[in-house]
């Protein structure tokens, strides 16, 4: 056996051994709910108790590994966080939405995908809960062990109502909403996409396509900055404090402009200092977008533990409350215990600390390359979806909100670079071969040059080409093959397939684990 085969050997063993750390630490944290909920529990229910608490926890770990991804995963595959410091910031801001801003009470049948009433009894409802939670989590295990960034949401939606209709059958359903899930497939990627490449296209135009991008950015950010202050105090105020409290958007987008005023000065004031050396380089003004990519975060992840730690929590406060009244009715509302919202907080953190990079790095870096101008496109589309969405009254998914963002910005710089290489293979083609130095000599010029001097270059060149003197002979179908050739694939056409497939298969495959295990676990009790 050689060194190389060894070397092999002993990496496998160290992963080996990190795959034991995190089962161990999950067993730990499952264990500690355990023992906490067995003693919260009274002499009635206790085992149903602990059941619910550990089912609730699992779906909490999972919800952290997968859904926490969306907010800093642009960030990671920026570098403007590392991996390790956006799991720090991310356990913070999601443990701090959780606990500060979760809500005392929830609707326990999440987006009314079912009517409570029609289940009947208290223990139906405790069985149609566990069986969601299990189900749900479940998906999210799978899709987050392949790396697949899902909507918790729909997860859980999908699995309550598929152990509603076991339970009940199909008249339990309102239809409606479900209609308004399906159709937020696509709205919610389509609007994040389209608004993350139209703030994309502005900062390209306004700094990076600019001669003297120091300057530009110094003109331009403050109020890109200022618009993303904004953004956010409107998200926080209509949706980053759960069910707690809410502003319509009238007021929250007015006392938006109380917190862009002020961020819009001290950024100016900051970038205008003397001392504030910035290359005139697209990476040396990237590093600009590091601060307020941090900040964007930092708020994502707020907003995201104080709505989504419900997904898990829901579900479990309705059992508490099932098992607490002994009288065999159904609450639509649910007061949530503390206790409960905790274990929902802890397991956000601890799914993402644990398992958390797999969909980190399929979200910042597998579907297409990101840098800091790019993620915060992808941030601030965020805000602004949710924002929008509202107003309209459309239901979305964080998760569709980030992909769909991610994937606007991949798409807009494949069309811009298609298209801009295309232009200048075109116009080389038609110079004789011995004009191919200098031609060569004019692209060097071409890329350095901003939108104007790009413009009149172009308008030189073209005339050029129109005397006809000795054109290269490239036939129309070699012309068209060249262009494919300098095609670049910028938005990795694979990964976007796993992750519409697994779109698709959220909702029906949820609901269908969750009906067996419903039927499963009524048979198993009586």
């Amino acid at each position: 056996m050689d060194i190389k085969h060894i070397h092999e050997i002993d990496k496998a063993t160290r992963q080996g051994h990190a795959e034991l750390l995190r089962l161990g630490m999950t067993m730990l944290f499952v264990v500690g709910v355990m023992l906490y909920a067995a003693a919260k529990s009274g002499p009635d229910g206790g085992v149903l108790l602990v059941i619910a608490a550990v089912l609730g926890s699992y779906m909490a770990m999972n919800i952290g590994a997968n859904d926490v991804a969306n907010n800093v995963g642009p960030a990671v595959g920026a570098r403007a966080l590392t991996l390790v410091g956006a799991l720090g910031l991310a356990v913070v801001f999601e443990a701090a939405g959780a606990l500060i801003a979760g809500g005392d009470v929830i609707v326990t049948i999440r987006s009314g995908i079912i009517n409570p009433a029609r289940i009947g009894d208290g223990e139906t409802m405790v069985w149609v809960m566990m069986a969601a939670l299990l189900a749900g989590g479940l998906w999210i295990n799978v899709a987050t062990a392949f790396g697949m960034p899902v909507s918790t949401t729909h997860s859980i939606v999908g699995a309550v109502l598929g152990s509603g209709v076991a339970a009940v059958g199909t008249d339990i359903v309102n239809w409606p909403v479900v209609g308004t899930i399906v159709a937020s497939w696509v709205v919610s990627p389509l609007l994040a996409g389209a608004f993350a490449a139209l703030f994309l296209y502005l900062i390209k135009r306004r700094i990076t396509y600019q001669a003297d991008m120091v300057a530009a950015a110094r003109r331009t950010l403050p109020g890109l900055v200022a618009f993303m202050a904004w953004s956010f105090w409107t998200f926080l105020l209509m949706k980053g404090f759960g069910s707690a409290w809410a502003a319509d958007f009238p007021l929250a987008a007015g006392s938006g402009v109380l917190a862009a005023g002020p961020v819009f000065v001290l950024v100016q004031r900051a970038l205008s200092r003397p001392a504030y050396i910035i290359a005139n380089t697209k990476s040396g003004v990237n590093r600009l977008f590091n601060l307020p990519l941090s900040f964007a975060a930092a708020l994502l992840c707020f907003a995201h533990g104080s709505n989504d730690v419900a997904n898990a929590v829901g579900p479990l406060a309705s059992i508490i409350d099932s098992l607490a009244r002994g009288d065999g009715a159904v609450s639509p509302m649910t007061p949530i215990p503390f206790w409960a919202l905790t274990t929902g907080a802890l397991g956000l953190c601890v799914g993402l600390a644990l398992f958390g990079p797999r969909v980190i790095r399929t979200l910042g870096e597998e579907i297409t390359e990101l840098d800091q101008m790019r993620a915060f496109s992808v941030a601030l589309s965020a805000a602004v979806t949710v924002i929008t969405a509202s107003v309209l009254g459309l239901p979305v998914s964080s998760t569709h909100i980030a992909v769909g963002g991610v994937i606007g910005v991949g798409f807009l710089r494949e069309y811009l670079k298609g298209h801009h290489e295309r232009m200048l293979v075109y116009m080389k083609a038609q110079h004789p071969e011995g004009d191919q130095a200098a031609i060569d000599d004019f692209l060097r010029r071409f890329e350095r040059a901003g939108v104007p001097e790009k413009k009149a270059m172009l308008a030189d060149l073209k005339a050029r080409s129109k005397q006809k003197t000795d054109p290269a002979n490239f036939s129309k179908r070699e012309r068209r093959e060249l262009r494919e050739v300098y095609r670049k694939e910028l938005v990795t056409r694979k990964q976007l397939m796993r992750i519409a497939v697994a779109w698709l298969l959220t909702v029906p495959l949820s609901a269908l684990f969750s009906a067996a295990f419903f039927v499963m676990m009524r048979r198993v009790a009586l």
